[in-house]
């Protein structure tokens, strides 16, 4: 998550994520859209992208999520342009295992973070 307060009037911070296909994508988009639906009942001003599947970009006024294909994040490189803008690290949530109990998610590690 990059913190954009201070750098820019149009949000406070955007979400950066990539999935390794399109359909990939467009998955990660729409369960971040039902997640924050469900549980914030946040819904985006504008939606953007999900047809290409190539960059998602769900607009929530006070925050936005961009959703990109790996390459494209690495092409146009969000995390460069706002390169004053202070990471925000996002924990990984649990997963629940077949037997229902918890764990904590296993990210890789991720220069690109």
């Amino acid at each position: 998550m990059l913190d954009l307060r201070g750098l820019c009037n149009f949000t406070d911070s955007f979400i950066i994520c990539h999935g390794t296909s399109s359909r990939q994508v467009v998955s990660i988009s729409e369960a971040v859209e039902e997640q924050l639906a469900t549980s914030l009942r946040l819904s985006p001003g504008h939606v953007e992208g999900r047809r290409e599947g190539e960059w998602v970009l769900l607009d929530y006024i006070d925050f936005v999520v961009h959703v990109f294909l790996a390459e494209r994040r690495a092409f146009y490189g969000l995390e460069r342009l706002w390169g004053d803008a202070p990471r925000i690290a996002i924990d990984a949530p649990e997963e629940t295992t077949a037997g229902g109990e918890r764990r904590a998610a296993r990210r890789k590690p991720s220069a690109s973070r």
